[in-house]
């Protein structure tokens, strides 16, 4: 990927090089045109274009602001209404990732969400304790995480 974006940066200069115009539309210009060349040549060059995990990140981004915003309204909800109706619990959720970084990432998603909090590991790493504030369905919860998070970073690292 790091080949890639030098590729793209080279071909943006020297498109602003051949139109001898030193501005950043200029270099815009240049940067998505090599975009679309790398598209064009990826099977030539055997790689697959990088800007489909730019588009895959930004997806997952949006997913997490979607779904702590969703979060923030359910536990407002919860704490503002006369009675506690909160059915706390801990789950065990089986990850399918397979690197370090992909699990810490998907823990710290899960914990930044409003009312859910990784608690620790399993030693192998593939299975993460979660507490939950309000808990109706175990497999509802796995499914949602699976889902959303889970779904969203594999997109970007594999």
């Amino acid at each position: 990927m790091a080949l890639q974006i030098l590729l793209n940066l080279s071909l943006a200069v020297i498109w602003m090089l051949l139109s001898s115009q030193f501005t950043f539309s200029s270099f815009l210009i240049g940067y998505v045109l090599g975009i679309l060349l790398l598209y064009v040549f990826r099977k030539i060059l055997k790689f697959d274009i990088y800007f489909s995990k730019i588009i895959a990140f930004v997806r997952l981004v949006l997913v997490f602001i979607k779904e702590m915003i969703i979060a923030n309204l359910n536990v407002a909800k919860i704490v503002l209404s006369p009675k506690m109706k909160a059915k706390p619990g801990i789950i065990a959720y089986p990850t399918e990732l397979k690197s370090g970084f992909e699990v810490t990432l998907l823990a710290s998603l899960i914990t930044l969400t409003p009312g859910t909090l990784v608690m620790s590991f399993s030693d192998n790493q593939k299975t993460l304790y979660v507490h939950t504030l309000d808990i109706d369905s175990k497999e509802e919860v796995i499914a949602g995480i699976k889902s959303s998070f889970e779904k969203g970073i594999l997109e970007v690292t594999d």
